[in-house]
Order: C-alpha cells, then sequence, then structure tokens
C-alpha cells in the first residue's frame, strides 16, 4: 500500500482483472489462475511466452460484470499465482514443473484457469488432473491436429501434445483444419473422437462434441481454433476458423452439460497481432470462468 498525507494512494495490483490480491486470497479464491511463460517448443513464430503477461494485462480492461450471464463471475473470487518459471533444461522438464505446479491447486479443489505458453504445458496440467480425476476426458480445441509421435526430435512438443494426452485419458479434439498424414492415419486407429472444422458449421456439431465428452472435462483451448480475422496474435495461423460467438456457444453448452475442472487458453504471441487479440483472450478466459462458476458443471470441490 501506498500512503501520502490524505492517506492511501489507489494502486492497480499485478492479477488477473487488476483483483486486489487480499480479497483475493489464495483461500477465500474459488479459482486460480496459473500463469505459464513458456514457448520452448514453438516452430514457427515464438512469442507465447509473453502472452499470459499479455492476457492478466489486459484483463484490467475487462468489465466484471458480464451481460449475457447478469452477474460479476469474480464474486467467487479469483486467485492469481505467480509466474511458473520455465525449465529451458528439455521440454519434459518443464512438462513435470507444470504438472507439479498445477496439483496443489486440483487437490484443493481450485478451478484452474492456466494461461500460456506453448500448448506443450498441457501435458503437465493434464497429468495433474488425471492423477486426482481418473475418469478424466479432455476437450482440445485447436487448428492443428498435434497428434504427431515426435517432432523436431521431442516427444512432449506442441506438435505432440494431443498425442501425449490421448496417452493419458480420453479425448475429444475439435476445431482442426491442419494435419500431417501421420495424424491422419493416427485418428483412423485411436480413440481419438475427431471433428473438423472444414466450413462454418450447424448446432449439430456441438450435440454430437457433448454425447462424445464424459464428466468431469479439462478444456485445452489454443487460440488458433479461432479465425485468424479474430485472433492474428498465434505462432501457427492457420485460414478460417471458429467464429467468437459460435466458440462461446459450444464452452456454454459444455458447462451447462458437463462438469468442467479446469481449463487452459494457450499459444497467445502478442507481437503477431493487435493489442485487441489479447483483450480477446482475456475475454475468453473469463467468459469461461463465468460459464463454470453459473452452469450445471459448478465449480470442482
Amino acid at each position: 500500500m501506498v500512503f501520502d498525507r490524505q492517506g492511501p494512494i489507489p494502486t492497480a495490483p499485478f492479477s488477473f482483472l487488476s483483483l486486489d490480491l487480499v480479497k483475493n486470497s489464495y483461500d477465500s479464491s474459488a479459482i486460480a489462475v496459473l500463469p505459464v511463460p513458456y514457448d520452448g517448443t514453438a516452430s514457427y513464430k515464438t512469442g507465447a511466452r509473453d502472452g499470459p503477461e499479455a492476457i492478466i494485462s489486459a484483463s484490467k480492461e475487462l468489465e466484471e460484470y458480464d451481460v449475457e450471464l447478469e452477474c460479476e463471475p469474480c464474486k467467487v473470487g479469483i486467485y492469481t499465482a505467480p509466474f511458473v518459471e520455465p525449465n529451458m533444461g528439455s521440454p519434459e522438464a518443464m512438462v513435470e514443473r507444470v504438472e507439479k505446479s498445477v496439483g496443489p491447486l486440483v487437490r484443493d479443489g481450485k478451478l484452474v484457469s492456466m494461461l500460456g505458453g506453448d500448448h506443450s504445458i498441457t501435458i503437465g496440467a493434464v497429468r495433474a488432473f488425471s492423477s486426482i480425476y481418473p475418469d478424466l476426458s479432455v476437450l482440445y480445441l485447436d487448428a492443428h491436429a498435434d497428434l504427431r509421435h515426435e517432432y523436431m526430435g521431442t516427444l512432449w512438443g506442441h506438435a505432440s501434445t494431443a498425442r501425449r494426452v490421448s496417452e493419458i485419458c480420453p479425448l475429444v479434439l475439435a476445431g482442426v483444419r491442419s494435419m500431417s498424414i501421420e495424424e491422419a492415419s493416427f485418428i483412423t486407429t485411436s480413440n481419438v473422437k475427431y471433428f473438423p472444422w472444414l466450413a462454418e458449421q450447424s448446432g449439430l456439431l456441438v450435440n454430437d462434441l457433448l454425447e462424445a465428452l464424459k464428466s468431469p472435462i479439462y478444456i485445452s483451448i489454443d487460440l488458433d481454433v479461432l479465425d485468424p480475422a479474430l485472433m492474428a496474435s498465434v505462432g501457427t495461423p492457420v485460414p478460417g476458423g471458429m467464429p467468437w460467438h459460435y466458440l462461446l456457444t459450444l464452452l456454454r453448452r459444455v458447462a451447462e452439460v458437463h462438469r468442467i475442472v479446469g481449463f487452459d487458453v494457450v499459444e497467445l504471441s502478442p507481437r503477431e497481432g493487435p493489442a485487441a487479440c489479447s483483450f480477446t483472450a482475456a475475454s475468453l478466459a473469463y467468459k469461461l470462468m463465468g460459464y463454470c462458476t453459473v452452469f450445471g458443471a459448478k465449480l470442482p470441490g
């Protein structure tokens, strides 16, 4: 707290929504935001390491009141954890660090909102959740399949994230519009449930996807699942993609039907696009917090 002769001077804490750090302490908050500034496996455009800071900075411009939900989702408490320091020893070492960072949050019953960072960090989070929730399934929203067995010499990079997740728990992959022939072949022989994005979809995709999922659910959102006209700030953009309101409708329906225990928003590379993209990413994270708070999924715990 800063003071002058008239008393305390208002300050803006560096936290999600710039929320008061005392009122939104770890013990008093239902939601935990975990920033992971790592892009050690980026293969095209780097910069996702700057994503968490950009999302948190942009979030202070969000209104706490949600017009759609007619409430302030932050009233349940949003704790912003310290940034996880990257382990540059190897991608596998970073996966292990993320797992160890997420584990205590899951055990304490927090709704975890992890901010990345490249997509490889999701592997560690899913490991942590699956150790607590053995029936976990993952909804993986991405323009890319991320199903390569290995890429650029590692099994633990962003291009293999969905493959590693599928080895941990059931995986539902949606929004894909780019993949290799190796990945296409893997889908035909695996148990991965796959929903490609070939053109603007009808509501039928949402209904089929809801049937493919089983609670509890972890949601992983690579921002390149959105149309690059809306989300240019990504490392590997692909033409086409989900419109904003389609993605929100999908996430709302998942929250209404299933129990969401955690999620991540990854692959924001702020310098690759306008500042509006950071605001969009922050809006998406807060909107999903709101859906989890309000609808039938409820908060974990």
